[in-house]
C-alpha cells in the first residue's frame, strides 16, 4: 500500500534528523575558509589587520566546525516566531504583561525591533525556544562567517546553496528603512548612531564596525557612540556635533532608567529620534516573564490567540512560571529539572541550573524576580580539538524582523551557557539539510 503524502513527509523528516545527527557526530571537516574570510573582513573594514586583531583578541569567537540541522527544524523555529510575534500583536495580551511593562514602553511608536535574537536547544521533541533577546549581537560577524565557508561534501554544498546570506545585507537595510519609516514616513534616513556604553570595550565592537560600513556603502552616515556622548538641545539628538535620525540600540538597560542613558530616554520619550530595538520591543517580546504566558495554553486562549498558534507555542516553548512564594518549597524539591532565570537578565548573568543551587542562592532567587523554566538540555556537535574527538554544547539563534528571519546562526561551547572562551567553539553556521 502506497505511503500517504503526511506519511511520506514525516518520513523526509526523520531521515532528515538522522542525517543531521550523523553528521554532527561523525563529520570533523573544517569549512572555514581562513583566508576567504580575512579577505572579505579586510575589504569590508578598511582595515588590513582587522582579521588579525578580530582573531587575536577574540580566538574562540568563530568555530571551524558547522553545525547540520534538518530543514524541519528551521520550519519549526520560525513558527514558533511568527506565533509568538502574532500572539504579541493581542490586546489581551498586551494588557497581560502590563504588570511588569515599565513606562517608557507604553506608547507604541511603531518599531518592531531590528535584529530580534530567538534562542533554542534542540531536543529529540524538536527546537525549545529559550529565550528571547532584543538587539542580539553576532549577525553581522555570523553572515561574513556564513560568506567564508567551503563545501566539503555534497551535503554541505547543497546546505549552502540553500543558505539565504547574499540577501543578507539588503535585508538588513531594508530592516532599519521599515524601522525608520514607522515612526518617520515622510523623511529620508540620513544619519545611524550605534550606540553601547563604551563601545570600543564590548567584546562584539567589530560588529559595530562592520555595521558603520553597510550604512555607509548605503549612502547613510553612521557614527559608533557611547550614549553619554550624546547631546539633545532643540529637539534634536546630537553625536559628534551632527543630528542623529535614528539609533541602533546595543544597551542592555532595557529601559533606558540608567543616569548614564537619560540623555537618550529624553529624546525617546520626546519623539525626537527613531530607536530601535526600542524599550517597548522588550518589553513586548523579550522580557522574561512574558514566557509564563506564552508557555500557558489557557493564558494564550484568553489572550484570544488561535488554535494554530497555542499548539506551535505548546510544541516549542517550555514551560515557565513565576517563582514566588507559595510554590517555593515544591520548586526547591523539584530544581532538577529547572533552570533560574532573572525576569530582566541579559546574557546569561545570575542564571541557575536547579541541580547547581545552594541553599543561600535559592533565598536570593525567592527573594528577586526570578523565572523557573523547565530544562531542555542543549543537543551536542562532536569537533575535532587537537585531534582528538571532543563534544560541544549548542544552541540555535534565529536573527529576525517583524517575524521573518534574516540569518540562522549556532553557537558552540562548553559550560553552562554560551561564552566564547571554549578551544573549537564560537559562532558556527548552520546548515539545514533535506534527504
Amino acid at each position: 500500500m502506497p505511503m500517504t503524502n503526511v506519511e511520506a513527509l514525516d518520513l523526509e523528516r526523520t531521515q532528515a534528523a538522522q542525517l543531521a545527527q550523523r553528521f554532527n557526530r561523525l563529520c570533523q571537516c573544517a569549512t572555514l575558509d581562513d583566508a576567504l574570510l580575512s579577505a572579505a573582513l579586510q575589504e569590508e573594514s578598511g582595515d588590513p589587520a582587522f582579521h588579525a586583531q578580530l582573531l587575536e583578541t577574540r580566538p574562540h569567537l568563530f568555530s571551524k566546525s558547522p553545525v547540520f540541522l534538518p530543514q524541519a527544524d528551521l520550519a519549526a523555529m520560525q513558527a514558533v516566531v511568527r506565533a509568538i510575534e502574532d500572539v504579541a500583536a493581542l490586546p489581551a495580551y498586551r494588557a497581560s504583561i502590563e504588570g511588569w511593562m515599565p513606562d517608557i514602553a507604553r506608547t507604541d511608536k511603531g518599531q518592531r525591533g531590528a535584529f530580534m535574537g530567538y534562542d533554542f536547544h534542540l531536543s529529540p521533541d524538536g527546537p525549545k525556544l529559550i529565550e528571547i533577546n532584543t538587539n542580539a549581537g553576532g549577525a553581522f560577524l555570523s553572515a561574513f562567517l556564513a560568506r567564508a565557508q567551503i563545501a566539503c561534501c555534497r551535503e554541505v554544498e547543497r546546505g549552502l546553496a540553500g543558505a539565504p546570506i547574499e540577501a543578507f545585507d539588503d535585508a538588513v537595510l531594508g530592516m532599519f528603512e521599515a524601522e525608520w519609516l514607522a515612526q518617520r514616513p515622510r523623511r529620508r534616513l540620513r544619519r545611524i548612531a550605534i550606540v553601547d556604553d563604551n563601545p570600543q570595550a564590548q567584546f562584539l565592537y567589530p560588529e559595530f564596525v562592520l555595521a558603520q560600513r553597510l550604512f555607509e556603502r548605503s549612502g547613510i552616515d553612521a557614527v559608533i557612540v557611547d550614549p553619554r556622548d550624546l547631546h539633545y538641545s532643540a529637539g534634536i539628538l546630537w553625536a559628534d556635533g551632527e543630528p542623529v535620525d535614528l539609533v541602533y540600540n546595543r544597551l542592555v538597560d532595557f529601559a533606558l532608567h540608567e543616569p548614564a542613558h537619560s540623555t537618550l530616554r529624553d529624546a525617546y520619550l520626546d519623539g525626537a529620534v527613531v530607536v530601535t530595538p526600542s524599550p517597548r520591543n522588550h518589553a513586548l517580546l523579550a522580557d522574561k516573564r512574558n514566557l509564563t504566558i506564552l508557555s500557558d495554553a489557557a493564558a494564550l486562549r484568553g489572550a484570544g490567540a488561535t488554535d494554530e498558534a497555542i499548539a506551535t507555542l505548546a510544541a516549542g516553548i517550555p514551560r515557565t512560571l513565576f517563582v514566588t512564594a507559595a510554590n517555593a518549597d515544591t520548586l526547591w524539591e523539584t530544581r532538577k529539572g529547572w533552570f533560574f532565570k532573572p525576569a530582566c537578565g541579559h546574557g546569561g548573568k545570575a542564571v541557575y541550573r536547579g541541580d547547581k543551587l545552594t541553599k543561600s542562592v535559592w533565598q536570593d532567587i525567592i527573594a528577586g524576580t526570578y523565572v523557573a523554566q523547565e530544562v531542555v538540555a542543549p543537543s551536542e556537535r562532536t569537533i575535532a580539538l587537537d585531534g582528538v574527538n571532543t563534544q560541544r554544547k549548542l544552541d540555535v539563534r534565529l536573527y529576525t524582523h517583524a517575524g521573518e528571519t534574516l540569518l540562522a546562526a549556532a553557537r558552540l561551547y562548553q559550560g553552562q551557557t554560551t561564552n566564547f572562551r571554549t578551544p573549537g567553539g564560537g559562532f558556527a553556521p548552520v546548515f539545514f539539510l533535506q534527504t
